[in-house]
């Protein structure tokens, strides 16, 4: 293999086709997985926890990252905070905002990881909460939330793309009711950044995101991302390696959102697929993963029996289907033994498919990446209908 290649095998370990990157990319480019051997290597201090070398050189490479991070989303480097995945960024946006009580607005698409924090805020912190309906009119979406908004609303969360249909909602409409509003946006990106154009320019206030999706990082890589307006309240307090004479958790951003050591190694690789992706550049991808989802719905579109799911929305490379009454777990098993891994189910959010009425059956996903290709999606097809 050609060393300086970012482009792996076709098929990964276990000898599947993957098309359920939108749990997980992968594989995952060359450059990163040797960046994460050379972090292993040789970046094994703890940042910010010492003035040796071993601790400064592995700091440099996480500044490098976090710096990397705040111009390809528009922020600030000091309100880039890294975190284990996407959850636990909406779980400090979402519960650093609502604390202390008030009322919060999402969306009838959002994942487990913004609705399950919420609900659990219900019953430990009196926090209300209101589900907007999502219309196909994007201006009819955003006087829905400006409807549902109240003296009491502290803030909105909204996923950007839907990690079951790929369904873009108009975040940038949302962002600026709550602008008018003067209420904080949180906005889950985990399907949408490293596809679609994502900015804090676009009205957010805090971004959440994984790194080892469409940013193809490392596993238990993530981005809680700040415009600076809004100052959140901790959930979680420990070692920052500042201000540390002091029992109050530091107030300075991004040790703030950063106790206890972080995973370098893994960040370092992070910094490595944000590279990927700017080299190879959004657009680009968006559009050759795009291509692979209208060759596969077209093909579906020719099988009897198969329900694609607002396959007439603007979306992000997400297909999601089913073959009749059958159940999509059964289906993605099926597929699995023919060698090709989708995701059936209920892709762990609950609300989404309550609003697409899917609860009992579940769909199965289909969602490519950089390194999936036609001769893959042709394969699949014929897997699809011998089950059909």
């Amino acid at each position: 293999m050609n060393r300086n290649s970012d482009k792996p095998s076709e098929r990964g370990a276990a000898g599947l086709v993957n098309f359920d990157n939108s749990a997980t990319t992968f594989p995952k480019p060359e450059s990163v997985k040797r960046t994460v051997y050379t972090a292993m290597n040789r970046y094994g201090g703890n940042p910010g926890r010492g003035g040796h070398r071993l601790s400064v050189e592995t700091a440099g490479q996480i500044y490098r990252v976090r710096r990397s991070a705040a111009e390809f989303f528009g922020a600030q480097t000091e309100n880039v905070a890294f975190t284990p995945n996407c959850t636990y960024a909406l779980n400090m946006a979402i519960k650093g905002m609502m604390q202390y009580g008030g009322h919060i607005v999402i969306s009838g698409y959002e994942h487990n990881a913004a609705a399950r924090p919420v609900y659990a805020l219900t019953k430990r912190s009196g926090v209300k909460y209101s589900v907007a309906r999502i219309f196909d009119s994007p201006e009819k979406t955003a006087e829905e939330f400006d409807r549902l908004m109240t003296p009491e609303t502290r803030c909105v969360c909204c996923i950007i793309a839907s990690n079951v249909t790929g369904r873009i909602l108009p975040y940038k409409e949302i962002a600026e009711v709550c602008r008018r509003k003067n209420v904080c946006f949180i906005a889950d990106g985990a399907q949408a950044c490293g596809v679609l154009d994502v900015k804090l320019s676009d009205g957010i206030n805090f971004l959440c995101t994984s790194g080892h999706k469409a940013l193809y990082g490392p596993s238990g890589t993530g981005l809680l991302i700040s415009d600076g307006r809004y100052s959140l309240s901790t959930i979680i307090e420990g070692g920052t390696g500042a201000t540390s004479s002091e029992l109050a958790q530091t107030p300075f951003m991004p040790e703030k959102l950063e106790s206890g050591s972080i995973n370098t190694a893994g960040i370092i690789g992070l910094g490595a697929g944000l590279d990927f992706v700017r080299r190879k550049g959004t657009q680009r991808i968006l559009s050759h993963e795009k291509s692979l989802c209208r060759q596969f719905e077209d093909g579906l579109r020719e099988i009897k029996n198969v329900k694609l799911y607002d396959s007439d929305t603007l979306r992000a490379p997400i297909t999601a289907f089913n073959i009749g009454d059958r159940d999509s777990q059964e289906v993605s098993q099926l597929l699995a033994e023919r060698g090709f891994a989708l995701r059936g189910g209920l892709q762990c959010a609950a609300v989404a498919h309550s609003t697409l009425g899917t609860t009992e059956q579940g769909v199965v996903r289909f969602s490519p990446s950089a390194f999936n290709n036609s001769g893959q999606v042709k394969r699949l097809l014929a897997a699809v209908r011998s089950i059909a």
